[in-house]
C-alpha cells in the first residue's frame, strides 16, 4: 500500500486545530490502525504524525487511539520488507528512538554506565561500528596482562575474543569492561578520560522499550485538549509573560527524583544528547514546574563537585501532557542568563513561542534573571539545521535583538524588505552572517546595553593574566583580582565569604541571588569581562 495520500490527510489535522470535527480525526485514527508502511519514511512520518497529536491531542479519544498504534509501533517496523530497506533511516536524529528500531552513538563513561545498569540486555558495545577498535589496546593491557603476548607486537588484534574469554557468559562486554574500568586505581576524573579514550560505540536495540519514543509517557498526567486554535507566536509578549503571577513548584522527593533523572537521561540519550547536567544532576534539588496546557518541566542543577567556576548552570526537560517535548540549558551570572533551548523535531509546529515564555518565566521567578541571550550557534554558526529552520526569526519576533552592529543593520534592511513584501524570505546567505552574534533580550528592569560586551572568556583571560593565586577556587580567584575591592564598604566586604559559601555549599539559585544584590561585585565584573 502506498501511504501517501494518507498521511497527507493525516498530517494536515497537526495545522487544523479549531477547525473540522473531532469525529473526522478519530475516524481517521481507527483507519490507521490497520496501515501497514512499506518504508522507513512512511514509519517514520506516520510516527511522528500519532507522537504530536497525542502530544496536541483533540480529544481524550484521540490521545488513547494514537497511543494504541504507538504502542504497539515496534510489530510495524518488524513487519517492513527486508529488502533494500534502509535502516540507517530510523538513527537519524530527527527519528532515532522508535520502538523497534536500534540506534549506535558514543557516550561518556557516567552516560555510558547509568544506561548499561539500566538496560543491561539491550545496550552493548557496537563491535561493527568499531573504526578505531586499536584504541583498546592500551587500556585493555592494564586489565589482561596476558594481552602483551599480542599488544602491541601484532597487528589486527581480536580484542572481541579477549573480553569475550575474560568476561562472565551471561555478562556483556560493555558491563565486564565497566566493571573493570571500576576495579583500576583512578579518581572518577580519570576513569572517565580512561573510557573517553576508546571512542568506544555502543549499539542500542530499543525493541518494544518503555523509554522509547512511542512509548515513554508520564503516568497520571491529566490530558490537556486542543480544541481551540493555538497559540501564534504573534500573541505571545515575553515582557507581559514576564510580569505574570508565579508558577506553582514542587521539590520531588528522592526515590522520585531519581527515577524523573533516569527517564531524562533516557529520553537524552535516545536522541544522542547528552547534557552536561542531564550527566551530573543535582538528585537533592530537582523541582517540578507546571508551566499550564498539558505542559511540566522538571529542572535542576549540578552538585559542588561538577559546578562551573563563575557561571550557574541549570538543565530541565519539559513534557507535554506527558510526552517528551524538548529540553532547556541554562549558564546564569548575575541577572544574565545564556539559555539554550531545544524543542524536539516533532513539536516545532506546536506552541514553541508560548513555551519559551513560560520558560523564560520560569527562570526569571526561580534564579533571579531578566536579560537572556542567545548563543550564535543557536541561530546558525555551524549549525545548517537553525538556518534551514529560520531559527533567528523565532527569537526576533518574540523581542531579541543582535548585538553586533553589522547584525543589526542587516536585520533593519530584512525587516524593511519584509514590511515592502510580505512573501520576502530571508536568504540562506543573509541568516549566516546574522549568525555571527549573539542575541540578547532585555526584560522589565533589565539595565539596557550593560551586558552587550560581557564576554565569560574576556573575564577568565583577565584573571588568569592577573597570576591569581591558583591554590584558591576559581571563583575566590576572580574576587581576588577585583581592581577596587578595598574601597568596598564593610557590608561589600562581609558578603564575599558569602558569595563564595554559596557557590560550594547551596544550590545555585541562592549563589546568583548573593550575586545579585552585590552591586559593586557585578561593576567590577562587567568592566573586566568587556576588555578585549
Amino acid at each position: 500500500m502506498v501511504l501517501t495520500p494518507l498521511l497527507d490527510r493525516l498530517d494536515a489535522w497537526k495545522a487544523n486545530f479549531g477547525q473540522g470535527s473531532t469525529r473526522q480525526l478519530e475516524q481517521l485514527l481507527t483507519a490507521a490502525a490497520k496501515w501497514r508502511p512499506g518504508t522507513p519514511a512512511e514509519a517514520i512520518r506516520l510516527h511522528e504524525t500519532l507522537l504530536f497529536l497525542r502530544a496536541y491531542p483533540r480529544s481524550p479519544r484521540v490521545a488513547r487511539l494514537a497511543d494504541r498504534i504507538l504502542f504497539h509501533f515496534a510489530d510495524r517496523i518488524t513487519r517492513l520488507p527486508s529488502a533494500g530497506v534502509d535502516t540507517e533511516a530510523f538513527e537519524a536524529p530527527e527519528a532515532s528512538g522508535i520502538a523497534g528500531t536500534s540506534l549506535g552513538a558514543v557516550f561518556s563513561h557516567d552516560a555510558a554506565s547509568s544506561l548499561a545498569a539500566r538496560h543491561p540486555r539491550h545496550i552493548d558495545i557496537g563491535w561493527d561500528r568499531c573504526d578505531e577498535i586499536e584504541k583498546l589496546g592500551p587500556v585493555l593491557a592494564r586489565i589482561l596482562p596476558l594481552l602483551a603476548e599480542e599488544w602491541p607486537i601484532e597487528a589486527h588484534v581480536p580484542f572481541r575474543d579477549w573480553i569475550a574469554a575474560a568476561r562472565p557468559p551471561r555478562a556483556t562486554d560493555l558491563a565486564w569492561l565497566l566493571q573493570q574500568l571500576a576495579a583500576l586505581p583512578l579518581s572518577p576524573g580519570e576513569r572517565a578520560k580512561v573510557y573517553a579514550s576508546l571512542d568506544l560505540p555502543l549499539t542500542w536495540k530499543i525493541g518494544n522499550s518503555p523509554v522509547s519514543r512511542s512509548r515513554l509517557r508520564l503516568p497520571g498526567r491529566k490530558l490537556f485538549i486542543h480544541n481551540e486554535p493555538l497559540i501564534r507566536r504573534g500573541d505571545v509578549s515575553l515582557v507581559r509573560e514576564l510580569e505574570s503571577p508565579p508558577l506553582a513548584l514542587r521539590r520531588l522527593a528522592p526515590p522520585e527524583a531519581r527515577r524523573m533523572l533516569d527517564l531524562i537521561l533516557d529520553t537524552s540519550a535516545m536522541r544522542y544528547r547528552e547534557l552536561y547536567g542531564f550527566s551530573h544532576p543535582d538528585e537533592r534539588a530537582v523541582d517540578r514546574a507546571d508551566l499550564g496546557r498539558g505542559v511540566e518541566i522538571f529542572f535542576f542543577g549540578v552538585p559542588p563537585a561538577w559546578r562551573l567556576p563563575f557561571r550557574a548552570y541549570h538543565a530541565g526537560m519539559f513534557f507535554k501532557n506527558g510526552v517528551p517535548a524538548g529540553y532547556v540549558e541554562l549558564l546564569s551570572l548575575f541577572e544574565r542568563a545564556e539559555v539554550g533551548f531545544n524543542l524536539y523535531y516533532t513539536f516545532r509546529e506546536g506552541e514553541s513561542a508560548w513555551l519559551y515564555a513560560r520558560l523564560l518565566h520560569l527562570f526569571h521567578q526561580v534564579l533571579g534573571v531578566n536579560c537572556f541571550s542567545v548563543d550564535p550557534y543557536q541561530i546558525g554558526l555551524e549549525n545548517p539545521e537553525a538556518i534551514d529552520s529560520g531559527a533567528f526569526w523565532f527569537y526576533r519576533k518574540l523581542g531579541f535583538r543582535p548585538i553586533e552592529p553589522e547584525a543589526a543593520a542587516l536585520v533593519v534592511r530584512e525587516e524593511s524588505r519584509i514590511a515592502r513584501s510580505h512573501d520576502h524570505r530571508s536568504s540562506k546567505r543573509t541568516l549566516e552572517r546574522i549568525a555571527g552574534t549573539y542575541l540578547i533580550f532585555e526584560g522589565p528592569g533589565a539595565e539596557p546595553g550593560a551586558w552587550d560586551k560581557f564576554r565569560i572568556r574576556n573575564l577568565a583571560l583577565a584573571v588568569q593574566r592577573a597570576g591569581a593565586n591558583p591554590k584558591l577556587s576559581p571563583l575566590a580567584q576572580v574576587l581576588e583580582t577585583i581592581p577596587d575591592r578595598a574601597r568596598w564598604t564593610a557590608e561589600e566586604k562581609r558578603a564575599a565569604p558569602r558569595i563564595l559559601q554559596a557557590k560550594r555549599e547551596f544550590e545555585e539559585s541562592g549563589y546568583l541571588r548573593e550575586m545579585q544584590r552585590h552591586s559593586r561585585l557585578r561593576a567590577a565584573i562587567l568592566r573586566v569581562g568587556r576588555r578585549r
